[in-house]
């Protein structure tokens, strides 16, 4: 069996007589016109966790304070760039692998992503995090923590009744497993927290890191009650 996180056939390079191509401008520049820095706030956990929510709301919530940001989200990018994967090992892997390769893109742009993957390999994740590192891109990683049992209550896709009948393999949680980050920069257990404040601890945290300036946590509108 191929240990978990080591590079897959996908990933080996292949391409031959290729040379970095320098552009006229820099992060700097970049930064610059966007008025921000780049960073990746990647979130795990379990199907149902409550991920996709999550960064739908931090988006918003960035977006309203004119933060240049994206959401990739694991169906979505299933759907085009990575339609070509299943669920096997090797290809959860390759996924985590272009996804990091993707938002490293995004960060040297100068935009802030939220990425929602189930991305169960702590193997994998550090992979995702170590490109960012070497290209010197800010990488936060969010384990969205659910108990099983509320995550399979909730089963928004009905994919943990199809898992539990047999008809779904290598579901997570179910008959493959899920490694919780060792040391991720936020934790926020789903089912104790609201989307909203979930997404706030996570805007608070890049406030704090300087990531996002003060403003942007002090100005997001507080939930008014009757």
């Amino acid at each position: 069996a191929r240990e978990r996180g080591r590079m897959g056939s996908h990933a080996v390079t292949k391409a031959t007589n290729i040379t970095w191509h320098e552009g006229a401008l820099t992060r700097e520049d970049r930064r610059a016109l966007l008025g921000q820095s780049g960073a990746t706030v990647w979130l795990t956990g379990l199907s149902g966790s409550g991920k996709s929510t999550i960064s739908v709301e931090l988006e918003k919530l960035l977006a309203m304070q004119g933060r240049v940001c994206y959401r990739l989200d694991g169906d979505n990018i299933r759907m085009g760039l990575n339609k070509n994967l299943g669920f096997s090992q090797e290809d959860r892997v390759e996924n985590i692998r272009r996804i990091g390769e993707v938002a490293k893109l995004f960060g040297d742009l100068g935009v802030i992503t939220t990425t929602a993957f189930i991305s169960p390999y702590e193997a994998d994740r550090q992979i995702a995090r170590k490109l960012h590192e070497e290209a010197q891109i800010r990488f936060v990683e969010v384990h969205v923590d659910c108990p099983l049992s509320v995550a399979e209550e909730r089963d928004p896709k009905g994919l943990y009744k199809k898992a539990r009948a047999g008809l779904i393999k290598n579901f997570t949680g179910i008959d493959d497993p899920y490694e919780k980050p060792a040391q991720p920069e936020i934790e926020v257990d789903t089912s104790k927290l609201t989307v909203e404040e979930c997404a706030k601890e996570i805007i608070g945290y890049l406030q704090r890191e300087g990531i996002l300036p003060a403003a942007v946590e002090d100005a997001i509108p507080k939930a008014t009650t009757n």
